[in-house]
């Protein structure tokens, strides 16, 4: 498995894995084989396991402390706060940077996965109410105390990226990215990060599974999908969206590879410090996502990906709600 340095410090395997489908948010999961996926891919040399507390409201931490028993050395084992549901009304959210919630957060994570430490600790978006020194201040503690090796932050703006690394050094800024989610390109985050040196973490890089060509409507959606009520995934949006899919089907057919191993090669050549983390709960697709690492992309198509996918041309807000992005 080829590696890459985040941050110029934390050294991964080139795409990681993401882990949140598992336990919510894509439709009814299977922990079985979830497990089975998890377990694959460290089998195949995939070094980064990607999850937060509040997926499934803590389950999906469970899921993977479950499947990485026994394997821990070989994990570089990523995880979040600072998004607070209940167990009252699990849809609701806050974010919450106090520094007590931040230790009180950690501890439970470390209990939940079962480990003595986390290799990335995110803040997994920005308290505004906090100010981020106070927050950074808490995970640097976390640091010194063994219990966290790096530290990272969530969709923060640029300005806070650089408020934050003031503070303590940042490995890794994690954003969706890919050809349809290009927002830190234009926004001011990705030149934060690459001026600092701080590396990119790319969630979502194959557009919540839009770019890999496998919806054709938005009753294709299986009960309980959160992107069925995604600005992206519905009405008009969705139809133009799926324009721009199949412009991917085109140049990948062309290409001899899949409109997945295209979309992740596009990001992969975006430079060293990116490291994409897909995600999926099968051990079917985790394979097709390796092989985006044999596909190399000429200038040529590099270019054409640019032209059809400008960092504006999807259609739609990335969330119903973006006052929780970019910080």
């Amino acid at each position: 498995m080829q590696q890459r340095s985040l941050g110029n410090a934390l050294v991964v395997s080139t795409l990681g894995l993401g882990c949140m489908g598992m336990s919510e948010f894509y439709g009814p999961g299977d922990e079985s084989e979830s497990i089975r996926t998890i377990r694959r891919a460290l089998d195949l040399g995939v070094t980064l396991l990607d999850t937060a507390d509040m997926y499934g409201s803590g389950e999906n931490e469970r899921l993977v402390g479950k499947a990485i028993h026994g394997r821990r050395a070989g994990v570089v084992l990523a995880t979040k706060f600072g998004i607070v549901r209940t167990a009252e009304n699990p849809s609701e959210r806050r974010i919450d940077g106090h520094p007590a919630y931040v230790r009180a957060a950690c501890d439970a994570s470390l209990q939940r996965l079962a480990v003595d430490h986390i290799d990335l600790y995110y803040q997994h978006r920005v308290d505004t109410n906090v100010p981020i020194e106070e927050t950074v201040g808490a995970m640097a503690d976390l640091v010194a105390a063994g219990k966290v090796r790096f530290i990272g932050l969530s969709e923060a703006s640029a300005e806070n990226v650089r408020r934050a690394h003031a503070v303590h050094p940042i490995t890794a800024l994690q954003n969706e990215w890919s050809l349809w989610s290009r927002d830190l390109e234009t926004n001011g985050q990705l030149e934060a990060a690459r001026e600092l040196g701080i590396g990119l973490v790319a969630y979502s890089p194959l557009g919540r599974g839009f770019l890999t060509g496998a919806f054709a409507s938005p009753s294709d959606f299986a009960p309980g999908d959160f992107r069925a009520h995604s600005p992206r995934f519905t009405g008009e949006n969705f139809e133009k969206n799926l324009r721009l899919v199949r412009e991917v089907e085109r140049i990948a057919k062309r290409k001899g590879c899949t409109p997945a191993q295209l979309a992740l090669a596009w990001l992969l050549a975006q430079d060293d410090d990116v490291v994409p983390i897909p995600g999926t709960k099968r051990v079917k697709y985790l394979e097709e996502n390796l092989g985006a690492l044999d596909v190399e992309l000429s200038d040529g198509e590099l270019a054409e990906l640019n032209e059809i996918f400008p960092p504006d041309a999807a259609s739609g807000a990335r969330y119903p709600d973006m006052s929780f992005v970019n910080r």
